[in-house]
């Protein structure tokens, strides 16, 4: 590949698909130029070093975990326009974000933010930020069932406990859900990685979690 095919985003791609196999810390500027098939000089016309590397991997992931969003387009309407029942909706976005997650390069960035929160606050704080976002967008949601008479009303700081704790459960089953479809290729090393992307989504997984959150919602 000629150096002018080289970005500092495809770097970074790179770095996190290696991070994925490895870990970050065990990832080497060989592992990166190796997969982008140039010579690791190459690497310092974008880069000063690994470390370098890792804040851009960060940022990188930072600006597009901002970026996905919970809520699809047209949502809130269908509440407002008595279009679709609260399960089935969130069964819907359920769905949805869990396919979201499911593809390169955002499978690979998870596993990356979540598993360097432990290490770095700055993963930490993305961490935190998603959650936090998630439930904003689930606040927005519910608050528009009780403006249309489908929940019973809250006060605002019922609201942001009851978005709270859904957030927490699609994330804890997010979590498992894409560490066990992870488990799968471990387990057989011959078949690569790329083969967890050509994995149909598991349904019955997803499923569970569509339940655990319609029996979280009887509550309401």
């Amino acid at each position: 590949m000629s150096k002018k095919n080289i970005s500092q985003d495809k770097i970074i791609l790179s770095f996190l698909s290696s991070a994925y196999e490895k870990s970050s810390g065990a990832t080497s500027l060989a592992d990166v130029a190796d997969s982008l098939e140039i010579k690791k000089a190459s690497l310092y016309n974008h880069f000063e070093n690994k470390e370098a590397i890792y804040s851009a991997a960060l940022a990188y992931a930072e600006k597009e975990f901002s970026s996905i969003n919970f809520t699809a387009d047209k949502a809130l309407d269908s509440i407002r326009n008595n279009k679709i029942t609260i399960n089935t909706l969130f069964k819907k976005l359920i769905v949805r974000y869990f396919n979201l997650f499911e593809t390169e390069p955002a499978f690979h960035l998870y596993v990356f933010i979540y598993s360097e929160q432990f290490f770095n606050n700055k993963a930490l704080s993305i961490v935190h930020n998603h959650q936090a976002k998630l439930a904003d967008e689930i606040k927005k949601l519910l608050s528009a069932f009780i403006e249309e008479n489908k929940l019973s009303d809250r006060t605002d700081k019922d609201l942001i406990d009851l978005s709270s704790s859904l957030a927490s459960i699609i994330l804890q089953q997010m979590n498992l859900y894409l560490s066990n479809r992870t488990e799968i290729i471990r387990q057989n090393p011959e078949s690569g990685t790329g083969t967890l992307f050509e994995l149909p989504t598991d349904d019955a997984v997803v499923n569970k979690v569509c339940k655990l959150v319609e029996a979280y919602l009887k509550l309401l």
